[in-house]
């Protein structure tokens, strides 16, 4: 066996790194990092947890994957795919209930890649992937239509599944915001035109800027459209660390296994797939195992610094690649600023309108939705890839992910064999 197979892209790349290639990937950290500010925070709010573990994540899942990963230029950090994972165990199980099942997430992944389990993530069929991703998409989407419409939900009720999201919505949809509605319509314009225009400021930035000027100085908005600091008391400094809900009783560590295996197959899929699409846009050639156990360390190094399940970010990846990011240095400087944000501007976060996010959060839906792997599947795929889709994106909104992805490889599963045995008992 290789024993260099695990070995960190950083270290191969540090051999040959000039002093233009440090300018070129300071500069992309820089911009990758104004990009995951307003991200980060609108994610971790639609995984229901408080906006600042999207930035404690950010640091420490793209530093310590940025150090030990596979990929010269992946970028990790929260995600969309974890959104509804992480509310639903958030809602049953608590903060200690996320905390263990990304703990034992993390070790799974690091088993992973010890084991070159990586080589085999590639198997799993695109109509799964899509299928599930399409899902999340749409469950997101819906997510952020109570915030977007500043719509108040009576004591007691929070819903988290994406049906009982658009009962609730249609129920006390009497109580919406005109104000709101408002604010979410010009961000997500500005999110939707700014980039034809101009492309170096990130328009996620620039929406959330311009809404929270209008809500601090106009006071009819600031009266009716709510902040996060309205809703959350936003920490300054460094996060502090409570464990004492933490347990690692046999029971409980079973009762977490479920969603430990979907965080790390979900991570393990996803920063794949981001590798994959990173490769081609800097000439590269990944290490799916040495980027397998980088995730399971940057899991647990984000859980054990206050944050939430993260994995391969592909847009911010992209955007890493744009902007003349050609090793993992440029990772470690995204991290890097965005902990400096953190101890210095973290509290200005408390200005941002929860319509803003909202906007943001339905375009990061739309981008991630795949709608047009989909429309193709649909119109060009054999009826069997068809159904495993449909079956696998609407078990995802309907129900969650492990019973999506469960049974849409057993679904795949069945499929396949089913073909090569009728092709066996024709031949």
């Amino acid at each position: 066996m290789n024993s260099f197979y695990l070995k960190p892209k950083l270290f191969s790349v540090i051999k040959s790194y000039s002093k233009n290639q440090t300018v070129n990937d300071i500069i992309a950290g820089i911009i990758v990092a104004i990009i995951a500010l307003p991200l980060s925070i609108a994610l971790a709010l639609a995984s229901g947890v408080e906006p600042q573990c999207g930035i404690y994540t950010a640091i420490a899942a793209g530093f310590i994957v940025s150090l030990f990963g596979g990929s010269r230029i992946q970028i990790a950090g929260p995600t969309a795919a974890f959104a509804t994972i992480v509310a639903g165990i958030v809602a049953a199980k608590g903060m200690s209930g996320l905390v263990t099942a990304t703990l034992l997430a993390g070790i799974l992944l690091i088993i992973m890649g010890a084991c070159k389990v990586g080589a085999l993530i590639k198997y799993v069929p695109s109509t799964i992937t899509v299928g599930f991703t399409a899902g999340i998409a749409v469950t997101i989407f819906f997510g952020q239509i109570k915030d977007f419409f500043g719509i108040v939900y009576a004591d007691g009720v929070k819903p988290i599944e994406a049906i009982e999201k658009i009962e609730a919505n249609i129920e006390h949809f009497a109580t919406f915001s005109w104000q709101s509605l408002l604010i979410g319509a010009v961000c997500l314009l500005i999110l939707i035109i700014y980039p034809k225009f101009e492309k170096r400021v990130p328009p996620s930035l620039i929406a959330v800027i311009v809404s929270a000027a209008l809500v601090a100085l106009v006071p009819s908005l600031n009266e009716n459209v709510a902040t996060i600091g309205k809703l959350y008391n936003i920490p300054k400094g460094l996060p502090t660390m409570d464990f004492s809900g933490l347990s690692f009783k046999f029971d409980d560590i079973l009762s977490a296994l479920p969603d430990a295996f979907t965080i790390a197959v979900l991570a393990g899929i996803e920063s794949l797939l981001s590798c994959v699409v990173a490769d081609k846009m800097v000439n590269s050639k990944h290490n799916p195992h040495a980027e397998l156990v980088a995730q399971g360390l940057g899991n647990i190094g984000s859980v054990l610094f206050g944050g939430i399940p993260a994995t391969g970010a592909i847009a911010r990846t992209a955007a890493n690649a744009k902007n003349g990011g050609k090793s993992p240095i440029a990772g470690i400087v995204h991290a890097v600023v965005l902990f400096l944000v953190l101890i210095l501007l973290m509290p200005y976060a408390e200005l941002i309108p929860m319509p803003a996010i909202a906007a943001i959060l339905f375009m990061v839906a739309y981008n991630m939705s795949e709608y047009k792997e989909f429309i193709k599947i649909i119109k060009s795929n054999p009826i069997s890839d068809k159904i495993v889709m449909a079956v696998t994106f609407l078990l995802t909104v309907v129900f969650d992910l492990v019973v999506a992805i469960g049974v849409g490889l057993s679904l795949a599963a069945v499929i396949y064999i089913m073909k090569k045995y009728a092709f066996k008992k024709t031949a």
